[in-house]
């Protein structure tokens, strides 16, 4: 076959980003070309990492896409589904299609970054332009940094900053349906089933998009009681991107200054990411890579199960484990706990994290754990130590969170913790000054 006989397309390739309205590339591929197709990729370096099958991350990227193809093919269009390396994936429709260009909303994870270079690379040899936008950030790379063009690695001068040079125009949403028109017009094309990508289906309700203005307006008195209903579940939505960071900052910006904080702890842990992809591997302060963990594999599987006989521990790891969610201030008090208490090394704790949780983004997760950790930007400081039963009285008073996710709380059945809690604290705060005075000297 040769060019001409091919269909001329210009590809919009979906990433975290899956959805059609107020999407910055799409938005601008459809705005300055004709015959836009989407395309999504399930890239098996990936989905060979996932561990948990049937998984919940592939079955809502699936039931999105499933949504995305019928508003398509209402209008006459369809969306391209394909299995394999981006790179070959692009080289066969390049054989299929005769293709223009390639429009993309960017991820700055480190293998994203080394991915879109590969692709990049690929379609410019192949004489393809190659559009890269901001989408799932306000601000990213060095667009938000200090006066002397240096990164900012402490939160609240950050947030302040942010604040300084944010304006309205940055939440204002693009009107991807005015230029519609534009998407190819071309007969349903084929999809994959879950199946065939190795995965089984799920027969789960996802969590909504909603995001009530009562939910926010309650949102700082209620977000840290795992046991009420004052979190918004917006997690996963915002990682693959199925609602617009303008839309939920509008939103935060009109009712909740502390969700709009929240908000931009997830834009400063993009932000360290990219100027520091080490912290992927090693701890963002050197001084903590001394630390001599001990690594009770024991110990890591009675957290890893729920059963370290501290409820409060216990509970969130039980919830992760069954619904792949987990509350905030659970995050914090089982990743202190596994850190500070076992003297685990966190790194074991965020991979246990990355295959569990159903919002897991590299980002947000390494920067939380280093910070319970006490290695990360703007840490919690390392004699900070979380006691779960303080936690569990000041935040789930009544047990009704506990009583719910460790059933046998209370009774005989119930193991002993594993570990004493004074015992702990005190291991815990000689074991890191011993590290940071290794590095000292």
């Amino acid at each position: 076959m040769t060019k001409k006989d091919k269909t001329v397309v210009n590809i919009f390739w979906m990433r975290r980003d899956l959805r059609l309205e107020d999407n910055t590339a799409l938005f601008h591929a459809l705005k300055t070309r004709e015959n836009v197709l989407p395309l999504f990729i399930f890239n098996p370096d990936i989905l060979e990492h996932l561990e948990v099958r049937p998984d919940f991350r592939v079955n809502f990227i699936y039931k999105t896409l499933i949504g995305i193809k019928d508003t398509l093919e209402k209008i006459g269009s369809s969306i391209y589904i394909a299995h394999g390396r981006p790179q070959d994936v692009f080289k066969k429709m390049a054989e299929e299609f005769h293709i223009c260009s390639v429009y993309t909303n960017r991820d700055n994870e480190p293998y994203s970054v080394f991915r879109d270079t590969h692709v990049e690379r690929f379609l410019k040899i192949n004489k393809i332009e190659y559009h890269s936008y901001k989408d799932h950030v306000l601000f990213e790379k060095d667009e938000l940094v200090k006066d002397d063009g240096k990164p900012y690695t402490v939160f609240t001068p950050y947030k302040n900053k942010f604040l300084e040079k944010f304006n309205k125009e940055m939440v204002r949403p693009l009107n991807t349906l005015q230029y519609y028109h534009n998407f190819i017009r071309i007969k349903p094309l084929r999809m994959m089933s879950v199946e065939m990508l190795g995965f089984e289906p799920l027969n789960v309700v996802f969590p909504s998009k909603s995001l009530s203005q009562t939910l926010l307006e309650g949102y700082s008195a209620n977000r840290d009681f795992p046991a009420r209903n004052g979190t918004s579940k917006l997690s996963v939505h915002l990682r693959f991107g199925t609602i617009s960071i303008r839309k939920v900052t509008a939103l935060a910006l009109l009712h909740s200054e502390t969700y709009l904080s929240e908000l931009i702890w997830r834009n400063f842990y993009s932000q360290i990411l990219w100027y520091f992809p080490h912290v992927a591997t090693r701890a963002f302060k050197p001084i903590y890579d001394n630390i001599r963990w001990e690594n009770n594999l024991d110990h890591f599987t009675a957290w890893c199960q729920g059963k370290t006989g501290y409820p409060m521990v216990d509970a969130g790891m039980r919830e992760l484990n069954q619904t792949g969610f987990m509350h905030n201030r659970l995050r914090m008090v089982t990743a202190s706990f596994l850190c500070k208490h076992l003297l685990i090394d966190w790194r074991w704790g965020e991979a246990y994290f990355a295959g569990k949780l159903n919002d897991y983004e590299l980002a947000s997760n390494n920067g939380g754990w280093q910070w319970a950790a006490g290695s990360g930007c703007d840490a919690v400081p390392y004699f900070r130590i979380f006691n779960p039963r303080l936690q569990a009285e000041k935040f789930d008073p009544d047990s009704e969170y506990i009583k719910k996710w460790v059933p046998e709380f209370s009774s005989a059945d119930y193991p002993a913790p594993i570990i004493d809690h004074r015992f702990a604290r005190e291991r815990a705060l000689k074991r890191y000054a011993q590290g940071m005075n290794f590095w000292i000297e």
